[in-house]
């Protein structure tokens, strides 16, 4: 399974930026996909992650703002970022958690699967 991003940038305060992930391989389920991020110094947190069956979970200090979606199809989420402010810079990585693949004729035990990280820097 690999994650492609693509996305980020810099902007300003009060400005917008959308990112995108999209998954390939052999999936034949997954439970959760989405963006955490990580500010140098500090853990990895969750940002955005969106169910297979379309349910959102946002981080409160983006709700309101950020808004995940998902293209079935593609396997490709979507995370549309408004009204960013500094607190908002940090790398962000996509995720693809509880991942079951397909593997010798078979369905593997799930796992998690992270792409690159994307830079989002927001000026003041």
């Amino acid at each position: 399974v690999q994650l492609q991003a693509s996305g980020g940038g810099l902007v300003q305060t009060g400005g917008s930026l959308r990112l995108s992930c999209a998954a390939s391989g052999n999936i034949f389920a997954f439970n959760k996909m989405g963006w955490h991020r990580q500010v140098p110094g500090k853990q990895r947190e969750s940002v955005a992650v969106i169910s297979s069956g379309g349910i959102p979970e946002y981080a409160d200090s983006v709700k309101g703002r950020f808004t995940i979606s998902g293209d079935d199809v593609r396997n490709t989420v979507y995370l549309q970022m408004n009204n960013l402010n500094p607190e908002d810079t940090a790398v962000y990585y996509c995720a693809a958690l509880g991942v079951y693949s397909y593997q010798d004729g078979g369905v593997t035990s799930p796992r998690d699967y992270w792409g690159q990280g994307t830079q989002v820097t927001v000026s003041s």
